[in-house]
């Protein structure tokens, strides 16, 4: 297939489509204190909304792939972006809590069939010389959804209601739509790894110890980042209204650990990397279990200090534990990568559920602890396994929803 070149610009709309699928990935998290009082359900079951789009992702990714695999690679991300910015109309008018639980089935799917192929499409694009550069613009979009986005679908529930949040990420990516059918040219598919493939790989005792601990990584960080907004409340007396730009430091020290971690892999190696963020990870986390202790005047600082530490070494060890899978088994990194992304969503959705376990027993201050236990297993994995890692670079764009074909 030949190599199409052209301006990254172009790569933009793409860059757009992962900034809206990132923005509501992560701004749901934010809403859900009002989604509670809206359909006058608990705070735990709003909160299996995350643990349903984040399952829902993990399982559908691969059978997307496979299903599409013969599908026109600009063809497919139109109706990828499509069927997102339409979800989220859904979303914006559901009338109850199982139509934005439908919603959000629609969305993961959708999510699931576009950020794969926007990374193939762009890593195809940009060709061996500019393929980094390529796929950094998609992956950028996803950091600052993370950093902005975020924040401000938070800030625009906070103001007009959470419904208006979904119709502006329906927006974007209607606008990356436009884009992506006026300005990139059509692209034919490549191969992709059948199921079988990568159920094989999955089994490899190597590579099987890689996921687990991206699954748990993933879990200590989405059992109190879902529930955030009640945890500062409890812990340290925080208003909604503070939730924003706590949101956005946290962002910031993700991109920064995210560079950080793959910079520190190239030098250090992966797993290296991963035992420091691990151990860094589960400092932070045992800061925010200790921090309301000290009662909510007096928890706040050490709040606010543990969040970017947390964000930093939480993103930097996904950064990392791309570079152990590459070196584990270079010549079959896109099926691995996937499967690290299937791994993340399947982290995501048992760090939600666990953390709605603690919050429907009214305990959501304690959140930390729950968190704490799973980078402690997280740890104690990679010590245990891994020893034979072996230096690597990682690959472009540790954001966890790039995912790879």
């Amino acid at each position: 297939m030949p190599v199409m070149s052209g301006s990254l610009l172009s790569l933009t709309w793409l860059c757009l489509g992962a900034f809206a699928i990132g923005t509501e990935n992560f701004m749901i998290a934010g809403l859900l204190p009002s989604l509670s009082r809206d359909f006058n359900v608990s705070l735990s079951a709003v909160g299996n909304l995350v643990t349903a789009f984040s399952f829902t992702y993990a399982i559908g990714a691969p059978i997307m792939a496979v299903l599409t695999a013969e599908l026109e690679r600009r063809r497919l991300l139109a109706i990828a972006i499509g069927s997102f910015a339409l979800a989220n109309l859904l979303a914006a008018m559901a009338p109850g809590y199982a139509g934005l639980m439908a919603s959000r089935l629609l969305l993961a799917l959708s999510a699931a069939s576009f950020m794969p192929a926007a990374s193939g499409y762009a890593a195809h694009w940009g060709g061996e010389e500019r393929r980094g550069r390529a796929l950094s613009v998609v992956t950028n979009g996803l950091t600052l959804a993370i950093i902005a986005g975020a924040p401000l679908g938070v800030l625009v529930g906070e103001g007009l209601g959470w419904r208006f949040t979904f119709l502006g990420v329906a927006g974007l990516a209607a606008l990356s739509l436009v884009g992506i059918l006026a300005r990139l040219p059509p692209q034919p598919a490549g191969a992709t790894a059948s199921l079988r493939d990568r159920m094989v790989l999955a089994k490899r005792g190597d590579i099987l110890g890689v996921l687990a601990v991206s699954v748990l990584t993933v879990a200590g960080t989405f059992s109190i980042y879902t529930y955030l907004s009640a945890f500062l409340a409890e812990a340290a007396g925080m208003s909604p209204r503070a939730l924003p730009p706590v949101l956005i430091g946290f962002g910031l020290a993700s991109a920064i650990g995210t560079r950080l971690g793959g910079t520190a892999a190239d030098r250090w190696g992966g797993r290296r990397t991963v035992t420091l963020g691990g151990s860094l990870a589960l400092v932070a986390y045992i800061a925010l279990a200790l921090g309301p202790m000290l009662g909510q005047g007096r928890a706040t600082p050490v709040l606010l200090l543990a969040i970017p530490l947390w964000g930093l070494s939480s993103w930097g060890i996904m950064t990392a534990q791309q570079a152990r899978l590459v070196a584990l088994a270079p010549e079959v990194a896109s099926i691995s990568l996937s499967l690290n992304s299937s791994a993340i969503y399947l982290g995501s959705a048992a760090g939600a559920a666990a953390g709605a376990l603690a919050t429907s027993g009214g305990a959501a201050g304690q959140l930390g602890w729950v968190a704490a236990g799973f980078a402690l297993s997280a740890l104690l994995m990679v010590l245990a396994t891994g020893s034979h890692d072996r230096r690597s670079l990682p690959t472009k764009g540790a954001p966890p929803a790039a995912g790879a074909r």
